[in-house]
């Protein structure tokens, strides 16, 4: 139910809301949307985890939570207890049927109301969870399911875990949430192609000569090496969060600003990839894991000692060169790249156009630079459009780059809402455009499952790289055997 105001009436379950998940991005995205007015005063949170405590308890974690996590001009003490009082915990096991006849009974009343049930669980309770659901009346027509990366562990997990999904909620009811795609600089990316006339008539293979997506944390595994050491990059990140943004450069025009017709075309990008075979695997990707080193100018243990098992062959970096099989796309490699413990924390996606066909100028001004589009996702959201131009003053023509920006943060001005803030409100409203559909997911494991079968099959292990670098000098080579270059010029 919305109300002219833009708030809304519903009602959210958080499965895992004592998990870092919930409490780290949940419930300070809550938080924010309730001091911005969009949560009316007969919206009910409820926490479900196993173990037991009084709402109060959890109420104190909560407060906790915000006190850790919001900037501290957020903080209001009146707006965080208007707000954790909303709170209710229920202790629940995932696979207890009882257990979801008291979940249905306190969520009694309200039937016609949007009811929100987040899944920050492990993928292996998605299944269990929403077949309980369904045994206990749960999924009503109003009711909706978020699902968080990743799905599944490969293709046949995947299938199975949509599959189940799917048995107790219809596909419009399930969002499975990547929070990059909830990115400002993402959704102006759109913005960007299909709202102005400057790009689109240049957006292809006469015009752009590669792209570069780039995802660099300098943190390494921290708290989560139980997952990770089984994950490893490549399902981590590039599964989901780089091939999404790989899809959003990629597709087509859509026929309309609509969910499905959007979706539609990042399942075409996807289909369009060229697979890559045991014969492809060694020239077009490059995997490594992070040795001791300094980051930040502190010393840091390399990958084997921060998890405390030194054989481990888990890739903490990789570097994949995909290519899109399209006429708009033939012959320009796309360019994935992520690794923790890097030099930075930057998200970015680097269009690098093709250089100018002749140079008019002199042999003096001719370090002319070919021009590149920096779509910066994070930390510093925007778009900045290098070009070159005259240095100003006397003494001839001399040319240098220069960039056009745009800072969200400078343009906008005001604070910029997180991207779970956004895709929560989305979940609310029944939007799904902002997440991916399950055949989205069938296709992007149908891509990436022949990479894991390579690597597996290999006898090298990831390459070593000093913790605090740009990764395996590997991942040099393969971009400057194509005759070109990263981009890491990211200030």
């Amino acid at each position: 139910m919305t109300h002219p105001s833009g708030s809304f009436s519903f009602d959210l379950v958080i499965f895992g809301a004592t998990g870092d998940l919930s409490l780290r991005k949940l419930v300070p995205a809550l938080y924010h949307r309730d001091v911005a007015g969009q949560l009316n005063d007969d919206v009910r949170l409820y926490a479900v985890a196993r173990g037991e405590m009084p709402d109060e308890e959890f109420r104190t974690l909560a407060r906790a939570a915000l006190d850790r996590h919001l900037d501290a001009k957020d903080f209001s003490e009146a707006a965080v207890e208007r707000f954790v009082s909303r709170f209710r915990y229920l202790s629940l096991d995932a696979e207890t049927p009882a257990d979801y006849a008291a979940l249905a009974k306190a969520l009694n009343g309200g039937t016609e109301r949007v009811l929100v049930f987040y899944l920050a669980v492990a993928p292996r309770f998605f299944g269990p969870i929403c077949t309980q659901l369904a045994a206990a009346g749960l999924n009503r027509p109003q009711a909706r399911v978020v699902l968080e990366k990743p799905i599944g562990h490969d293709l046949a997990s995947a299938r199975a875990v949509n599959g189940a999904v799917a048995a107790a909620f219809s596909e419009d009811r399930v969002f499975r949430i990547d929070h990059y795609l909830g990115k400002e600089t993402v959704q102006n990316l759109m913005a960007l192609r299909f709202a102005n006339a400057l790009f689109e008539p240049v957006w292809h293979r006469g015009v752009i000569d590669h792209v570069q997506v780039t995802v660099a944390e300098k943190i390494g595994v921290e708290g989560r090496a139980g997952y990770y050491d089984h994950a490893g990059a490549l399902r981590d990140m590039v599964q989901n969060h780089l091939l999404q943004l790989l899809c959003l450069v990629a597709m087509e025009p859509p026929n309309a600003f609509a969910a499905d017709a959007v979706r539609d075309e990042k399942l075409k990008v996807l289909e369009a990839l060229r697979p890559l075979t045991d014969g492809t695997i060694g020239e077009k990707t490059v995997r490594g894991q992070y040795a001791a080193g300094a980051v930040d100018g502190g010393a840091v243990p390399g990958y084997g000692e921060e998890i405390e098992r030194d054989d481990s062959a888990t890739e903490t970096f990789v570097v994949v060169k995909a290519e899109v099989e399209t006429w708009r796309w033939a012959g320009v490699p796309f360019y994935l790249r992520t690794g923790k413990r890097l030099p930075v924390r930057r998200s970015e996606i680097v269009v690098q156009f093709r250089p100018v066909p002749h140079l008019i100028f002199p042999a003096a001004a001719r370090d002319v630079v070919p021009n590149r589009l920096v779509i910066r996702l994070q930390p510093d959201e925007g778009i900045s459009l290098h070009m070159m131009s005259k240095v100003p003053g006397p003494g001839g023509m001399r040319l240098r780059t220069a960039p056009l920006n745009l800072s969200f943060a400078e343009t906008f001005q005001g604070r910029q809402p997180d991207a779970y803030e956004r895709l929560l409100m989305d979940v609310v409203r029944g939007n799904p455009m902002l997440f991916m559909r399950s055949d989205e997911v069938d296709a992007a494991w149908r891509w990436i499952e022949p990479i894991l079968a390579g690597w597996q099959s290999q006898s090298d292990r990831p390459k070593p790289y000093t913790a605090g670098s740009w990764g395996p000098s590997a991942a040099i080579g393969l971009i400057e055997r194509d005759g070109r270059t990263w981009h890491e010029d990211m200030r």
